[in-house]
């Protein structure tokens, strides 16, 4: 394979010093050597091409795509209906991605725009980007915003936040400047006052997650009324589905809603590509990141859509950017667009009532199992921690034996639990609409057999 290798020696060698590394092997030293192959691929030589996707074919058959899933986490087993995958990969939308001209794509920046306007409603906030990475990505990108606004560097970030978007926020923060204050939780929800007593320096942001990691809901009004009283702005990350039942986090105070775009419109996919949601207050417009889709009108007076306030941009004001984004997820952010154009008002809050009460039939039906105990009381949507007489991890081994993903192990060594009490960490259990009530007694029945 040396041969479709464009990079000679030479610069691999400069590369490598650059990084003061001795060899391409240290390049990966960060993923763990049980995730990396020793080996070549366990392939023939000479194969020829239907050969050799077949027996990729295989290789990727031995993934359990069709376990039934009850697992979250930050990425939900959501239907797709059929329009919501033909309708985004025509080919006006598929080969007009990230467009370098994107004026000239009118179809696309329409599709944008739609996007935008359906995301701020999701957030109860006037304004929305054309997207960004992913949630993670975006919540960074909301503390930069926040940073920027107050002029602070403290950042009070609440334990219920997703551990992995927690680790992306140290990663950047370890660049950026930026000090975050690591807030607990008390029975699954952020108690604020674990660190308002001691710490000293205002924050920047107040940053919290509603439906938190555990699943359960926080009370935005009352992380409102700690950043007024700090002068911070208030970053709600929050489950887009919540927002057919529950008021928006831009009507309970936030000023900043970052989200994962993923149940609308994108499979699981193995965990990417999804999309990452931001809207914020007509004040902070100056400061979004990304891209921004305007409507206009041209030299005729017909509608036009252009990508607009470039001058916030980095590519123009440079020196002034809070950050480095300058592009967006469009073919997933069509995606998601056409998902909800499809459910409306109506199908959302039917999306979101469905999952919610599978979820209390999920939980009402595992509690029932002799053993298992809530793991926190607080409210939840659709998702909910239990607890365990033995190992989660172990359990979720031999229910994957019965046909089913149960779930997420979650726990002391990931900041969401503060309860110190003996016993075995929790699992972190989810049920979208697609589960059905056969499948959900079959779990049950499963996880009781495997507790036994």
């Amino acid at each position: 394979m040396g041969h479709y290798v464009p990079h000679t020696d030479g610069e691999l060698a400069t590369m490598l010093a650059s990084l003061g590394l001795s060899s391409l092997d240290q390049l990966f030293d960060c993923i763990p050597a049980a995730l990396r192959l020793a080996r070549g691929l366990d392939m023939a030589d000479g194969l020829s091409e239907p050969d050799t996707l077949e027996a990729l074919a295989g290789l990727a058959g031995r993934n359990h795509a069709d376990l039934v899933c009850f697992a979250g986490a930050g990425a939900y087993d959501h239907g797709v209906p059929s329009a919501t995958r033909a309708l985004p990969f025509r080919s006006e939308f598929v080969t007009a991605y990230t467009p370098y001209q994107p004026e000239v794509s009118q179809g696309v920046l329409q599709a944008l725009f739609e996007y935008q306007t359906m995301v701020a409603r999701l957030a109860g906030l006037p304004i929305a980007n054309a997207s960004l990475y992913d949630g993670a990505a975006a919540t960074v990108e909301a503390v930069n915003l926040a940073g920027a606004a107050t002029g602070r560097e403290t950042m009070w970030v609440s334990g219920g936040l997703h551990p992995h978007w927690r680790a992306v926020l140290r990663t950047y923060a370890a660049g950026s400047g930026h000090r975050l204050v690591d807030v607990g939780l008390r029975n699954g929800v952020t108690d604020w006052s674990l660190v308002t007593d001691g710490e000293k320096e205002p924050p920047g942001a107040l940053v919290v997650a509603s439906p938190n990691y555990l699943g359960c809901l926080e009370d935005i009004g009352a992380a409102r009324s700690v950043a007024d009283a700090n002068g911070a702005r208030l970053v709600v990350a929050a489950d887009p589905v919540s927002a057919g039942l529950l008021r928006s986090p831009g009507e309970q105070g936030a000023d900043v809603v970052v989200g994962e775009g993923q149940p609308f419109g994108t499979p699981l996919s193995f965990g990417g590509p999804y999309l990452g949601l931001f809207a914020c207050r007509t004040e902070l417009v100056r400061r979004l990141p990304g891209r921004l889709v305007g409507e206009t009108v041209d030299v005729e007076g017909r509608k036009a859509y252009v990508t607009t306030l470039r001058a916030r941009e980095q590519d123009i004001r440079r020196e002034r950017a809070s950050s480095n984004v300058c592009t967006n997820q469009t073919l997933i952010a069509v995606c998601c667009m056409v998902q909800l154009a499809w459910l409306g008002t109506g199908g959302l809050r039917e999306l979101a009532l469905r999952c919610a009460r599978a979820t209390r039939y999920t939980r009402e039906a595992l509690l029932a199992i002799p053993g298992v105990e809530p793991l926190v009381d607080a409210p939840v949507l659709r998702e909910f921690a239990i607890r365990l007489p033995v190992d989660p991890a172990t359990v979720v081994d031999r229910l994957a034996e019965d046909g089913f993903l149960a779930g997420v192990p979650v726990g002391l060594a990931q900041g969401v639990v503060t309860d110190e009490r003996e016993g075995h960490d929790g699992l972190l259990v989810a049920a979208t609409e697609r589960r059905t009530r056969a499948q959900i007694d079959a779990y049950a029945a499963a996880m009781e057999k495997a507790l036994a």
